[in-house]
């Protein structure tokens, strides 16, 4: 089996309470380390490449992205899944080639943008969906996409504004979508209500990943949240040798 048939597996015939966990890498040795844990996937979070890199989370320079994204591909054995954030600005086509050619095998796209003096702004959804075809008529059955939904990150609270979003992202070829920062007591509303696998995130202080599963999750990811956690480890350990 494909890399990219193996992830695409991975996200079916989930029973309730076992969701894919997928871990978020930032550099090649945490990709190892997760691997080694026993991870059958992984997928890198923008924010934490960045962090890794020396930038603020959406300024890393695409060519930065995609050559830390290789870097972790080649690091692993195991299918890895990339946030592109919003595609760079750069056509389907070549946006699916550059993706390819690091060797992963699925991508986040999301769907807002940092607007005029930082306000972030989300794009018309039948805008995104137009886009998101045009990934998928590139890509064929090449990549695994998912299509992030932050109508929750923008400040529009209502389920039936991401169901919305959801359901045309999927019509256009999505293989999951992703409202990220839905509260927890949204997912089972948001699971009735679109087809198809459904990622959640997992934070600091909320359920488990198996209690997002048995909400609606099929995929649970944590965004840059255990690069924190890493830190946080590494900083007490710093401080036992002053």
């Amino acid at each position: 089996m494909s890399p990219v048939a193996a992830l695409r597996a991975l996200h079916h015939d989930r029973a309730p309470g076992d969701p894919l966990i997928l871990p978020g890498p930032w550099d090649a040795a945490s990709a190892r380390v997760f691997e080694e844990a026993g991870s059958p996937a992984l997928a890198t979070p923008s924010a934490g490449v960045a962090l890794s890199l020396g930038y603020e989370d959406g300024q890393v320079p695409p060519d930065e992205m995609f050559a830390a994204i290789a870097r972790i591909v080649r690091s692993v054995s195991v299918p890895v899944s990339a946030d592109i954030e919003g595609g760079y600005g750069l056509p389907a086509k070549e946006l699916v080639e550059r993706l390819l050619e690091t060797g992963a095998v699925g991508c986040n796209l999301e769907d807002s943008f940092a607007g005029e003096e930082g306000a972030g702004l989300l794009r018309e959804a039948a805008e995104q969906a137009d886009f998101l075809a045009e990934v998928r008529a590139a890509a064929g059955s090449r990549l695994f996409v998912n299509a992030r939904v932050d109508t929750f990150l923008r400040g529009v609270p209502e389920v039936a504004a991401a169901v919305e979003r959801a359901r045309l992202y999927v019509a256009a070829g999505a293989d999951c979508v992703y409202p990220i920062l839905a509260p927890p007591e949204a997912l089972p509303a948001l699971r009735a209500g679109i087809e198809g696998p459904l990622n959640a995130i997992a934070r600091a202080g909320g359920p488990s990943p198996q209690e997002l599963g048995s909400m609606g999750a099929t995929r649970v990811t944590f965004g840059p949240g255990l690069l924190h956690a890493s830190m946080e480890a590494l900083a007490g350990i710093v401080a036992k040798l002053t």
